[in-house]
C-alpha cells in the first residue's frame, strides 16, 4: 500500500460502507456522549480516552465526534475561564499522551479521513497547519489527499507541491508526495480521455428506505441480484452494534432494486457481519465472507451454506481458504463452475490482500488455494475479484498506481496463472474515491449494464452504479489503383460483400481510398470493384494493418489493382499474339477477342475478317496448317459467345508478310519472331 494510503484502510470489506454506517455513528455517539454528561464534573477528560479507544477499534467517525466534543465541550461543561488551544492542561483533567489540543484536533481530522469524511478532515487539516506549520506539516499533505478526494485538483497540486517544497530532505512523507503528484497527473489524464463519451453510468435507485445503502452487487440469472446492506437485529444486546451486514436478495426492474429480501441462512451466528456473496454455477452453494469486531481487531474468512427448501444450510468454515492469523474475504464462483476466486493476505502472497483461486469440488469444498501470480498481485492490495467467463477478463480492485486515488479497478485477459498485464479501467469507471465490487452478466459484454460500488459523490459511503460502453466506430479502409501506372483509380464503385449477405457500397475519392463503417455484426468478406473503362475486380478482404483510436478502429486492406478495359472501335485493327509453335489463346487475346465481341453485338451488321500468321521457323507446309489453327481459334471464341458464323471470314498465310525482322546483324531476333505470331482481325463497320 502506498504511504499516503497507509492509514486509510487496510480492509474495505470491513467497513459499513453505507448511508447507514453516518446514523448508526451518530447514535453510538449520542449514546456515549450521554453516559458522559452523568459524569462530566467528575472525569471531564474521559471522552478523550473513549474516543482513543474507538479510534483503536476503527470506529473512526464516532471518535470524531468525541475528540470534537472533548474540544468544544457544552457551554454548561466549560469552566469559568477559555483556555487557548495550545493550553496543555484543562482545569477539569488532563490531555493524556496529547501535547496540546491541537494535537487532538489533528486526530480528529485523521478520524474524519479514515471515516471517508473529506469535507470536514480538509478543514480540519488546514486549521492545524495554518496554526502551526512546523508541528503539522504533514497535514497540509493530508489536506492535498482530500482535496483530491473531493475533486478539488486544482487545490489539491498546489497543496501537495507546497509541503513538497516546505519539507526538509528525509521527511517520511515526501515519497508519498510524490506519489500523490503521479495520481494527480493521471487523473488530468483520465479526464482529457475522448472516450469518455461512449460511457453511460447511473446510479442504481432502490426500495430501501432513504438511509440505507447496499454495496458488492453480484450479479445472477437474468434480472436477479445479490447484495449486501444493513439489518437492524430484532434483540438489541447492551454494549453490541444492533446494525450488521447482510445478505440480500433483490430484483433489477427499470435501473432499480426491488423486493428486496434477506437471504435465510439457517442457524446463523447473528453477531457476525454477513457480505460479498456468490452462488455457485449449479446453484447448490452459497459462498460468502463473514466476519465481526472483537477487541478493536477485524477479521475475516469465508463460508459456504447448501441450498434448502427455506433457504440455505447452516454455514461451514471453507477450511481449504482460510488461514489461520490471516483473513480470506470476496468469493466468487467462476461461470463454468470450476474456480473460487477469493481475496486474502494469507501466506505465500505478494504483499497485503492478494487474488487468489482454488478448483471447486463437487460438495461444495474447495482444493488447494493457488495465488494469481505477481502479473495481477502487487505488495499493495488487489480485492474483490470477478472473472467473466466469455472474454476471459478477470476484473478485480487495487490500490496500485498508475490510480487515481483510493482503490480502482483494473481487467486482466487470461485464466488461472496465465494473464496479460492489467489494464486501468480509466475514468469514468473510476474516480478519486474507491471503485470496487465488479460484477456483470455473463451473456453480455465486459461493460454492458455492469455494476460496481462507489462512494464518489458521497460524503463517505459506497453506492452501487450500472455502467455500459457503447461501441467503438469500426471502419475498413483500402485504396484502389491502376495496375498499369498505379495512379489512384478516382470514383471506382466499391461493394462490401458480408458473410450475411449484405452489400455494402461506397465510392474512392481523390486519392483512391475508400472507407466503410462497419456496423454490429458486419464481417466482410469480398470485395466486387466496378469503374468505366476498367474490368470488373473481385477481391478477398485482407486485412493488412489495424489502427486503434480512443473512439474509431480502422482496419487497412490490401490495395486492389483494377486492369483497364481493351477498348475496340469498329474501325480498329487487332492485333492477337500466340505462343511459339501455339495456337491456344492467351489471356491478353481472350480480353481482346471479348471487346471485339462487345463490338459486334453493338453493331449488328459489323463482320470480321482474321488472318493467321507465323514466324519464318519450320516448314511452309507446316507454317500454312499453324497459322490456319490461329485463326480458327479466334473465330472459334467468339462463334461460341454467340457470334453468327456467317459475320467470320479467315484466311492463313503461314509465314508469310513478317512486321518484324527475325534476323538482326546474323543473329536471331526472338522479339521480332514474337510480333510475327499473330492473327490480324480487321472489323469492317458494314452498311
Amino acid at each position: 500500500m502506498n504511504l499516503h494510503q497507509g492509514f486509510q484502510k487496510s480492509n474495505i470489506l470491513f467497513k459499513s460502507k453505507c448511508s447507514l454506517k453516518k446514523t448508526v455513528n451518530r447514535l453510538l455517539l449520542l449514546c456515549a456522549g450521554c453516559l458522559m454528561l452523568n459524569q462530566v464534573q467528575a472525569q471531564a477528560d474521559k471522552r478523550l480516552e473513549l474516543a482513543d479507544q474507538y479510534f483503536a477499534a476503527g470506529e473512526y467517525y464516532t471518535a470524531a465526534g468525541l475528540y470534537g466534543q472533548f474540544l468544544n465541550p457544552d457551554v454548561k461543561e466549560k469552566p469559568a475561564t477559555d483556555f487557548p488551544l495550545h493550553s496543555k492542561k484543562n482545569k477539569s483533567g488532563k490531555m493524556g499522551s496529547y501535547e496540546n489540543k491541537l494535537a487532538i484536533l489533528f486526530k480528529q481530522a485523521e478520524s474524519y479521513r479514515l471515516a471517508h469524511y473529506w469535507t470536514e478532515a480538509a478543514a480540519l487539516y488546514k486549521e492545524c497547519f495554518e496554526k502551526d506549520a512546523a508541528q503539522f506539516g504533514v497535514a497540509l499533505y493530508w489536506f492535498g489527499v482530500c482535496q483530491r478526494s473531493l475533486g478539488n485538483y486544482t487545490v489539491a497540486e498546489e497543496s501537495i507541491n507546497r509541503f513538497v517544497s516546505e519539507q526538509a530532505a528525509g521527511h517520511p512523507f515526501l515519497q508519498a508526495a510524490e506519489q500523490e503528484k503521479n495520481t494527480l497527473e493521471f487523473i488530468r489524464g483520465q479526464l482529457a480521455r475522448p472516450d469518455s463519451v461512449l460511457y453511460s453510468l447511473q446510479k442504481l435507485g432502490t426500495s430501501f428506505e432513504t438511509e440505507k445503502g447496499f454495496y458488492a452487487p453480484m450479479r445472477g440469472s437474468s434480472n436477479q441480484v445479490l447484495i449486501t446492506s444493513t439489518e437492524t437485529d430484532p434483540v438489541v444486546v447492551a454494549g453490541n452494534n444492533p446494525h450488521h451486514n447482510r445478505l440480500f436478495t433483490a430484483v433489477l426492474v427499470a435501473g432499480s432494486l426491488q423486493n428486496i429480501q434477506q437471504v435465510v441462512i439457517q442457524n446463523n451466528d447473528s453477531t457476525f457481519n454477513q457480505g460479498a456473496g456468490s452462488i455457485s454455477a449449479d446453484g447448490r452453494y452459497l459462498y460468502f465472507t463473514q466476519w465481526k469486531k472483537e477487541q478493536g481487531q477485524s477479521g475475516a474468512s469465508i463460508y459456504y451454506s447448501g441450498k434448502t427448501e427455506n433457504g440455505w444450510s447452516q454455514p461451514a468454515l471453507l477450511h481449504s481458504v482460510n488461514q489461520q492469523g490471516s483473513s480470506s474475504k470476496q468469493p466468487f464462483c467462476s461461470v463454468d463452475g470450476k474456480y473460487l476466486f477469493f481475496a486474502s493476505d494469507r501466506e505465500g502472497g505478494m504483499g497485503n490482500f492478494d487474488i487468489w483461486y482454488a478448483p471447486l469440488q463437487a460438495d461444495g469444498q474447495t482444493g488447494e488455494p493457488v495465488n494469481a501470480g505477481s502479473i495481477i498481485n502487487t505488495p499493495g492490495n488487489e480485492q474483490a475479484p470477478f472473472y467473466h467467463n466469455a472474454s476471459s477478463t478477470l476484473v478485480f480492485s487495487s490500490d496500485r498506481m498508475p490510480g487515481m486515488g483510493g482503490y480502482d479497478l483494473f481487467m486482466s485477459r487470461g485464466k488461472e496463472t496465465n494473464w496479460k498485464a492489467p489494464e486501468n479501467l480509466g475514468y469514468p469507471v473510476n474516480s478519486s474515491r474507491d471503485d470496487v465490487y465488479f460484477s456483470a452478466f455473463e451473456k453480455d459484454n465486459l461493460l454492458t449494464n455492469a455494476f460496481f460500488s462507489s462512494d464518489r459523490g458521497s460524503e463517505c459511503c459506497l453506492a452501487t452504479y450500472s455502467v455500459s460502453k457503447a461501441s467503438k466506430k469500426k471502419m475498413l479502409s483500402g485504396i484502389v489503383y491502376d495496375c498499369k501506372d498505379n495512379e489512384p483509380v478516382v470514383n471506382a464503385e466499391v461493394n462490401l460483400k458480408t458473410a450475411s449477405g449484405k452489400t455494402i457500397t461506397t465510392i474512392t475519392g481523390e486519392d483512391g481510398r475508400y472507407l466503410f463503417e462497419l456496423g454490429d455484426g458486419l464481417n466482410p468478406s469480398e470485395f466486387l470493384v466496378n469503374k468505366e473503362k476498367y474490368n470488373e475486380k473481385n477481391a478477398g478482404v485482407t486485412v493488412e494493418t489495424n489502427k486503434t483510436g480512443w473512439l474509431t478502429d480502422t482496419l487497412f486492406t490490401a490495395a486492389i489493382c483494377m486492369e483497364k478495359k481493351l477498348v475496340i472501335k469498329v474501325e480498329n485493327v487487332v492485333t492477337v499474339y500466340f505462343d511459339f509453335d501455339q495456337s491456344k489463346l492467351k489471356d491478353r487475346g481472350i480480353v481482346q477477342l471479348d471487346s471485339i465481341y462487345t463490338v459486334l453485338t453493338e453493331n449488328p451488321t459489323a463482320t470480321i475478317q482474321i488472318s493467321g500468321y507465323t514466324d519464318g521457323l519450320g516448314s511452309v507446309e507446316y507454317n500454312q496448317v499453324l497459322s490456319d489453327k490461329r485463326a480458327r481459334a479466334c473465330a472459334d471464341y467468339l462463334v461460341e459467345k454467340g457470334i453468327d458464323a456467317a459475320r467470320i471470314s479467315f484466311e492463313s498465310f503461314g509465314a508469310c508478310c513478317p512486321v518484324e525482322m527475325e534476323m538482326l546483324n546474323g543473329r536471331d531476333n526472338p522479339d521480332g519472331r514474337s510480333m510475327n505470331r499473330r492473327a490480324l482481325i480487321n472489323i469492317d463497320k458494314g452498311e
